[in-house]
């Protein structure tokens, strides 16, 4: 029963702490996966985070890959039931309070400190996955190029990991 309660307890809170999705609490998804419960490492923390966010569907798919590889099939299961019930249920009834107040002159102000909070959240879980992906130059100029590469043009992201993975199978990284 502890792999099971250990991923309630994790997930349960970063479910309902993930404004703006999964990249707002990566950071603390790390610090609990690899430092606290020690589920993997910083680098296999970083290569499933990549792999869940090459596949298709929501962004929250680390929580699913995380899940299986602390106690498989039944794992997945838990994490991600931990990481969307609470949510879910939180924003359906913040949902109803929210129609009530609708156009109340204090909730706009509130929604931006909300998005500028999420914008911080998501900054702070790119800075976590540089520092674990740039451990050398030729890692840190890919780190670069794929940004660079994702601000600056139109090329979908898939190309973009497509590019990595090539350069990783390659042994350049």
């Amino acid at each position: 029963m502890e792999p099971y309660t250990g991923l309630i307890s994790v997930f349960a809170r970063l479910g309902l702490l993930a404004v703006g999705g999964v990249l707002s609490v990566l950071p603390e998804m790390q610090h609990q996966s690899v430092e606290v419960h020690h589920w993997v490492t910083a680098r296999e923390f970083t290569a499933l985070f990549a792999l869940a966010q090459s596949a298709p569907g929501p962004n929250m798919m680390v929580v699913t890959l995380l899940g299986g590889h602390v106690a498989g099939v039944p794992g997945a299961l838990v994490a991600s039931t931990a990481f969307i019930l609470p949510p879910c249920a939180l924003g359906f009834v913040i949902g109803r309070v929210w129609q009530r107040l609708r156009g109340r002159s204090w909730l706009q102000p509130v929604q931006a400190g909300l998005s500028a909070v999420t914008v911080g959240l998501v900054a702070a879980a790119a800075l976590l996955l540089c520092e674990q992906a740039g451990d050398s130059i030729p890692a840190l100029a890919v780190v670069a190029v794929s940004a660079l590469l994702l601000m600056r043009t139109r090329l979908h992201p898939l190309w973009v990991l497509a590019g990595g993975a090539a350069l990783g199978a390659a042994g350049i990284i």
